[in-house]
């Protein structure tokens, strides 16, 4: 979904010379990242800039903890190593989509960038491994990383997929378009978000940053909306109306609270702030951007 978006915001900025996308499914260039050989072409073109947005999601990996480690983690490896073989003094800009899952409970009011990374989760342990994997190949000058932990992308558009974290988007995604969506977890439940359309301009500007000022510290915790469920079912009533929040079924999962129960809530983001990454004002904002930019 991600992908999608940023080659669309890259074609209409004009800003690459040519785009190669790469997906498991449905892109121009259908390729797995983890199967020997496969990143080995995809840089033998030498690209200057490497968006890694390939992941099994949180659910899918901690159900299936062989596929979650071959993608999450052996796929990143995969790509540095196939990077650093090409040599010649080939050093791409490789931007690396981790997420906010690397830290885990018992969390302060808010998280910093120096919170220690205690992940609770196999999603979030592949990830906050593989962004020492991404600082310590541009430590020795293979490439030039930047890690953006992302927060809970919402609303994510078209069909659930098996992100733990799918009901915070079901829950407005479609009560917005008149069916019915589950909720597995009380309206206490308090998370960290970001619309797809601020996750895209997250993207662009790491691209883009002069990555000497994050020195060794090559991941940066971006800036989001702090919301609960029940801040967000009021956001849909603002802007879809009551018949729109009738459409919402409690429905608990224990499993499903289990692992949001181990999620942080907020973060101090004054280091991004500072390098210039831009969040969404509120929740309202995202649901709107979801009417702006999927359903008008």
């Amino acid at each position: 979904m991600l992908g999608r978006k940023l080659a669309a915001r890259l074609g209409r900025d004009g800003t690459a010379d040519e785009l190669e996308l790469v997906d498991i499914a449905g892109a121009p260039v259908v390729a797995d990242v983890a199967e020997p050989g496969v990143a080995e072409r995809l840089v033998a073109s030498r690209p200057d800039t490497i968006f890694h947005l390939a992941a099994v999601l949180s659910g899918e990996a901690e159900a299936d903890f062989d596929k979650g480690y071959r993608v999450n983690l052996d796929g990143t490896r995969a790509l540095l190593e196939a990077i650093r073989a090409v040599g010649g003094g080939y050093r791409p800009r490789v931007v690396f989509a981790s997420t906010i899952a690397v830290f885990g409970a018992p969390f302060p009011e808010a998280i910093g960038d120096e919170f220690h990374s205690t992940p609770l989760t196999s999603y979030g342990t592949a990830k906050a491994m593989s962004e020492l994997l991404l600082a310590d190949y541009t430590r020795r000058g293979f490439l030039d990383g930047v890690g953006i932990r992302l927060p809970t992308i919402c609303v994510r558009p078209g069909a659930p997929n098996r992100a733990a974290s799918g009901f915070f988007s079901s829950i407005i995604r479609e009560p917005l378009v008149g069916e019915d969506a589950v909720l597995p977890v009380s309206e206490d439940v308090r998370h960290w978000f970001a619309s797809p359309r601020a996750a895209i301009g997250f993207l662009v500007h790491a691209a883009s940053l002069d990555s000497a000022v994050l020195g060794d510290r090559r991941s940066v915790t971006m800036p989001g909306v702090s919301e609960t469920v029940a801040g967000q079912i009021e956001s849909l009533r603002r802007v879809g109306g009551d018949g729109a929040v009738a459409h919402i079924r409690r429905e608990p999962d224990e499993t499903i609270a289990r692992i949001v129960a181990g999620w942080p809530e907020r973060f101090d983001t004054r280091r991004a702030d500072a390098l210039g990454f831009r969040a969404d004002a509120d929740f309202d904002e995202i649901v709107r951007v979801h009417v702006e930019d999927e359903l008008s």
